[in-house]
């Protein structure tokens, strides 16, 4: 049983639901951005999601937009987030997930960067801008690997290409809650709850609810129906503002997890 499976078997059994905490790496520096992963583990994030930047990231909003920026000045490559989850492998066992765009994916190569990924203890990839139906060569080579293919569903999505998306997935479910990019709101989007019901109906996948989640309430609304829930932009706002400790304490405390000191 990989780690994935393992942190959401023990979850449920817990009566809890993940955190799924994004950060970028390499954001303001590799030392500083790998100093917040580590603080994110240690207060209670689940799951990390560590994003590779690239220069042209549409699904992000202005928050991880300018972290990215940051990082990509601060000379952060594929390759470097790679050895940064490498060193975070080797204190813990939380699963890692890498967030990133094809373009850097495809100039490292596909091969190299599903083995390399493994070697490093990379769990999953999730890349968003790879449509399912051209990801077949990618997949292929992080199967070989043993590192899952992340599959992203969106409002939009519809139940027949949902069930051809969902076919053969490892791993977990990301679903988009809203029709934009990246970013804390202030309001769930509706009919969440109605999507995710369809998910649940299409897949055995643990489902991880995204994109908007900034506070505890509004982590607790988005893990009514799913399995987890991905926080990114207020974790990089906190991270630059010295409040990441306490912020990741109240959204897991909020999904079921014991605050710490």
């Amino acid at each position: 049983m990989d780690r994935i499976q393992q942190t959401f078997q023990r979850l449920k059994l817990e009566g809890r639901k993940a955190l799924v905490g994004f950060l970028m790496g390499g954001d303001p520096t590799m030392e500083a951005s790998e100093a917040a992963c580590r603080v994110a583990l240690d207060n209670g994030v689940d799951i990390l999601e560590l994003g590779v930047p690239f220069s042209d990231p549409t699904a992000d909003g202005s928050v991880i937009q300018a972290a990215g920026r940051r990082a990509l000045e601060a000379g952060m490559t594929l390759g470097r987030s790679l050895e940064m989850v490498r060193r975070l492998r080797a204190s813990y066992e939380a699963p890692i997930v890498l967030f990133g765009y094809v373009n850097p994916i495809f100039a490292y190569g596909y091969e190299r960067t599903a083995r390399e990924a493994a070697e490093a203890g990379v769990d999953a990839m999730l890349v968003v801008d790879l449509p399912f139906e051209e990801s077949g060569e990618f997949r292929k080579h992080l199967d070989r690997h043993g590192v899952a293919f992340v599959p992203l569903v969106a409002p939009t999505t519809g139940e027949d290409r949902m069930k051809v998306i969902l076919k053969g997935s490892k791993g977990f479910v990301y679903y988009i809650m809203v029709k934009g990019v990246t970013g804390a709101r202030t309001a769930l989007a509706t009919g969440v709850s109605e999507h995710l019901v369809l998910l649940r109906k299409n897949t055995r996948l643990p489902l991880v609810a995204g994109f908007g989640v900034g506070s505890g309430v509004q982590a607790r609304a988005a893990a009514e129906h799913a399995d987890g829930v991905v926080v990114g932009s207020a974790l990089v706002t906190a991270a630059t503002e010295g409040r990441l400790g306490p912020l990741v304490r109240e959204l897991s405390a909020a999904l079921g997890g014991q605050k710490t000191v």
